[in-house]
């Protein structure tokens, strides 16, 4: 095997776990039972120990099989369901990937993955092959074949392959080649079991086709509950599904991606454990959700907060991130015996920002609370006095330095984007007081949101650069200052923010932080954030500029316009199927966690913010 650009992978999943499918028909990437469980295939980190699930057609020749075969991958509409296709001259084969939602316990297909293999047109053989590799390859295991599957047994983890078609043994895995003609079907149901319990039923594929339709219909009707109409609904619908695969049902936690360690850079030390909880993106991702109709999974949201609240740690403050079942306890190290995604090393598990101060988390939430408050649902009393501690605790900490919202690791500053979020903490507190009458000392909250405000105006402003800075006394710009517009704290059409904007806009060689209309998020080379290399652009901030173009384009129509032409010009740094990672490369290559919680929710903002912009302008309505 060799790896993947990590844009050629889909992803399927079912609220508690995901898979990326890889346009070769690979499994490449499984944690079990949930998001943040070891994993079972992790080839993605080390295609030699990791672990794959593969099928595909059966070749003499594989360093042919580019030429031989042609491959598409698509989503069924409106789904998570996802196909992948062979084009061959001897015949068309396809895999229905899906993990069945919506289904009780004791139903057949619970906390399954389904791979439905057919051929449409003509004839195909194909290859199978399953190499499971228990928590990150550091497990061993056996294997047990038997005439309907599979069982593998570790000491950690037990899974059982069932299907109809005959295993033989490969290695610690299993392998297979058969051979299907049209409208022939086979079935592949990968799922969890108990030790000395057998490897399960195989499904026919009678039954495989009614779990398809039923999680069609599932996530069907699960989109449908948006409200969005404008314009670009397939990737803002596409977006929504996406961000729906990284919640857990059992808590309402949000992932911030479903991988850990795809490199910021390929070959460098960049590289991260998402699959947990950060109040940051996890406020982020339900608010764009309710703003476009999705109100129950902020109400879940809300829950998980509330017990996040009654755990707070021994100074009153909240932990930036938790585990999906709300644990504390994420301590981050290095799986040495992985060569990492193209060589990129460490591989790193758990992550150390857990116990980084970010004061910045606040700010999200309380907005994201106070839309929820607004058009979602009224929050309790009990919820009001949790949150009401968590304000005072930013009246008395604000003024503190901290690692910020990138979460570096060469020291605390004080950063602009921590304070501007601070006072969103206290503003929207504010807010939400006076529109529900809810007590609180609000004298103090209103002196401490304004002296934010006038420290803010005062210490993260240059007057030589003309521009706000990254931080206090810093001669850096950063992305996260365009926020300043998009949460109210200046008019779009302020002065200060619009010259902000303008050095923002410049090219990097020029100081700026935008390349052919994508953004960095700061300058590695000047911060010094305490990691060697460099990164690609941030999608996060790409999202970002448009939105704040959209706002100041209100007064200045050359401004709307660009704003779209940068929107849809970012519309095609998505993957074949409407993903993204964190990052895009210098070759328009998808770079970091995939797929990211951070850009999907930014790509449905600004979709919704400029298309109301582009409605309510004549000339620009397209």
């Amino acid at each position: 095997m060799t790896y993947q650009p990590i844009e050629h992978y889909g992803i399927i999943g079912n609220m508690y776990t995901t898979a990326l499918v890889g346009l070769d028909g690979s499994i490449d990437w499984l944690c079990f039972p949930n998001h943040d469980s070891p994993s079972l295939f992790a080839a993605v980190l080390d295609d030699t120990k990791g672990g794959f699930f593969r099928i595909a057609p059966a070749i003499a020749n594989t360093s042919q099989l580019s030429d031989y075969v042609k491959r598409k991958q698509l989503y069924w509409p409106a789904t998570n369901v996802l196909v992948t296709r062979f084009l061959t001259p001897e015949g068309v084969g396809e895999i229905t990937d899906f993990m069945p939602v919506g289904l009780s316990s004791s139903e057949i297909g619970y906390h399954s993955l389904i791979r439905q293999v057919k051929v449409v047109r003509g004839s195909m053989r194909f290859q199978m092959e399953c190499q499971p590799a228990f928590n990150y390859a550091r497990d061993e295991h056996t294997a047990d074949i038997t005439p309907k599957g599979v069982c593998f047994y570790s000491d950690t983890l037990s899974a059982g392959l069932a299907t109809d078609v005959p295993l033989v043994e490969k290695g610690s895995g299993v392998a297979a080649e058969f051979t299907l003609q049209s409208d022939e079907s086979a079935v592949f149901v990968l799922q969890g079991i108990e030790a000395g319990s057998g490897c399960g039923l195989p499904i026919s594929p009678a039954k495989a086709n009614d779990l398809f339709r039923s999680t069609v219909q599932y996530w069907r009707r699960w989109l449908a509950r948006s409200t969005y109409r404008g314009r670009w609904r397939e990737m803002v619908e596409r977006s929504a599904l996406t961000l729906k695969l990284l919640t857990f049902e059992p808590t309402g936690a949000v992932v911030a991606a479903p991988t850990c360690s795809l490199p910021e850079e390929i070959g460098g030390e960049r590289n991260w454990d998402y699959r947990y909880t950060w109040i940051r993106d996890a406020a982020f991702t339900l608010a764009a959700l309710l703003r476009i109709g999705f109100t129950e999974e902020a109400a879940q949201f809300m829950s998980w907060i509330e017990a996040r609240c009654r755990e707070l740690n021994p100074d009153g403050s909240l932990q930036i991130m938790y585990g999906i079942d709300g644990s504390h306890d994420l301590p981050e190290l290095s799986l040495d015996h992985f060569e990492g995604y193209m060589g990129s090393q460490p591989v790193r598990v758990g992550n150390a920002a857990s116990q980084q101060l970010q004061l910045d988390i606040y700010g999200e939430l309380m907005e994201s609370v106070n839309l929820y408050d607004e058009y979602g649902l009224p929050i309790s009393y009990d919820l009001w006095t949790h949150l009401r501690r968590l304000i005072d605790w930013v009246c008395n900490n604000w003024e503190r330095p901290d690692e910020g919202i990138w979460e570096v690791r060469s020291g605390q500053q004080h950063f602009v984007y921590s304070k501007l979020m601070c006072w969103v903490a206290l503003e929207r507190a504010l807010r939400l007081a006076d529109r529900r009458s809810f007590p609180c000392d609000q004298h103090r909250w209103r002196e401490e949101r304004d002296r934010i405000y006038e420290d803010i105006m005062q210490n993260g402003w240059d007057p030589v650069r003309q521009a706000f800075m990254q931080y206090y006394g810093g001669s850096s710009l950063d992305a996260s200052t365009l926020l300043f517009s998009l949460v109210s704290f200046l008019s779009p059409t302020d002065p200060r923010f619009l010259k902000t904007l303008d050095a923002i806009l410049e090219r990097p060689s020029q100081g700026g932080l935008v390349s052919n209309s994508l953004v960095y998020r700061y300058n590695v080379e000047e911060l010094g954030d305490g990691l060697l290399g460099k990164e690609g652009t941030f999608n996060l901030c790409t999202f970002w500029l448009v939105e704040a173009l959209t706002r100041a384009g209100k007064a200045d129509l050359a401004k709307l316009e660009e704003a779209r032409l940068m929107f849809e010009g970012m519309l095609g740094y998505a993957n074949h199927l409407g993903l993204y990672a964190e990052e895009t490369g210098p070759s328009g290559e998808a770079l970091g966690n995939f797929p990211q919680a951070f850009t999907h929710f930014s790509l449905i903002n600004a979709a919704w913010h400029l298309d109301r912009a582009l409605t309510n302008t004549r000339g620009l309505t397209g």
